[in-house]
């Protein structure tokens, strides 16, 4: 089926969505039609900037196209998904002009982009203010938001922030123990990420339990190359382990997570590295994949930790223990815990790494089912009957919670 019409926004039902999330090295997108929630393509385009880069698409489920060439730049991998979807042999809309919107997912907005924001200069230039402190990120998803403007100059752009979920986390969890003179002229603080992520969970999580989520206290754990550990309560998030910039927390791929802050200057005295050299280091080369020495893919590290291998089996079991942590602090500063969620690529696919984390919080009232957990269902509960804490598993669609942000927010600005 092509969708033929040329959609309208103003005074009109559907509007043909284009969510777009750009990393350092890929696009992935969903063209989605709204209010409907109606995926009516996907794909990704990975290894940017490569001569083998690896382009994929799907329609309604079934794979369609699957090539590996050269792609330049995120400019050109956007192109060549807006091509494809109205490509004759393919295509899904007969042009891509007939795309009503985009919704891209920007990771840190800091203090001022509080909400989803219409695209304009100056939301452009608030991004690139925080490329320092989301260098992995920003970067590539401003290089989205400026290709869409090239290709599409006359369709609206909506950014929707990972970081905004978390402009609820009170002062005392928020700020950093140095001079206050540097939040006043550089807004050091923690600021959190996963958000997009946190909103689908936990709003998942009160559907599936009919409990008004407002009355819920929820753990929530985006375990995923990147990892975040969220508090929220009363509706709203109340602590983050993510700070200043995504580095901080739980142990992730590549990211160190929590370290004293005095390792930096150590090393770079010892090694004579410069603030770019360990800047590289804690993002690109600790993590699991610095333990381990084996890969950044933890799938590859719990086969070899399985197989023996030491280091392997230390990152994997520091992982689940700093996890672990986490889950009994936010208990403590919450006042209990209601539900568990483990939602992201790890916590959705690993029931070995939700096992441990889960182990010895009996006292907590976390008792996982095992043969739950281990189950091929997709979306669950794992606790055990009669557990006072509801464990769930929830895989996150963040795609939709940006399209339903850009519907909203093109729709009330009146775009035709």
């Amino acid at each position: 089926m092509v969708i033929s019409s040329r959609h309208r926004v103003r005074g009109e039902e559907d509007m043909l969505t284009l969510v777009l999330n750009c990393g350092g090295s890929s696009v992935k997108y969903q063209l989605v039609e709204m209010p409907a929630e109606k995926v009516i393509a996907r794909g990704d385009v990975q290894r940017i900037g490569s001569h083998n880069a690896d382009f994929r698409q799907e329609v309604r489920g079934k794979t369609i196209l699957q090539r590996t060439l050269p792609v330049a730049d995120h400019s050109a991998a956007i192109g060549l998904a807006l091509e494809t979807l109205a490509h004759p042999e393919h295509r899904v809309i007969e042009d891509f002009r007939q795309i009503d919107a985009v919704g891209h997912r920007v990771v840190h907005g800091g203090e001022k982009c509080t909400g989803s924001l219409l695209v304009t200069k100056q939301v452009i230039d608030v991004l690139k203010e925080f490329y320092d402190l989301a260098p992995l990120h920003n970067p590539p998803n401003v290089e989205g938001i400026e290709a869409c403007s090239k290709l599409m100059p006359k369709t609206p752009q909506v950014a929707v922030f990972d970081s905004s979920l978390h402009q609820t986390v009170p002062a005392r969890a928020h700020i950093y123990a140095i001079p206050y003179e540097y939040y006043e002229k550089h807004r050091v603080r923690r600021y959190g990420f996963h958000g997009i992520t946190f909103r689908y969970m936990t709003n998942r999580a009160a559907e599936l339990l009919n409990r008004p989520l407002e009355d819920l206290k929820i753990v929530n754990l985006m375990l995923g190359s990147g990892t975040t550990a969220c508090a929220f309560k009363n509706g709203k998030s109340v602590d983050v382990s993510t700070g200043l910039t995504p580095t901080e927390g739980l142990i992730q791929s590549t990211r160190s997570g929590d370290l004293d802050p005095l390792v930096v200057t150590y090393l770079m005295r010892q090694e004579s590295l410069d603030a770019d050299a360990v800047d590289l280091i804690l993002n690109r080369e600790s993590g699991w994949f610095g333990i381990s020495g084996v890969s950044s893919d933890l799938r590859d590290v719990l086969e070899a930790s399985e197989s023996g291998h030491a280091r392997a089996k230390l990152a994997v079991d520091a992982f689940a223990y700093r996890t672990k942590k986490y889950i009994g602090a936010y208990a403590a500063a919450m006042g209990g815990i209601d539900v568990l969620i483990f939602s992201g690529g790890v916590g959705e696919r690993s029931p070995e790494i939700r096992e441990a984390v889960c182990q010895d919080l009996e006292f907590l009232g976390i008792q996982l089912d095992a043969v739950a957990n281990y189950s091929e269902e997709v979306e669950k509960n794992i606790a055990q009957s009669g557990s006072s804490v509801d464990v769930l598993v929830i895989p996150t669609d963040e795609e939709i919670v940006i399209a339903r942000d850009t519907f909203a927010i093109v729709r009330r600005e009146g775009y035709d």
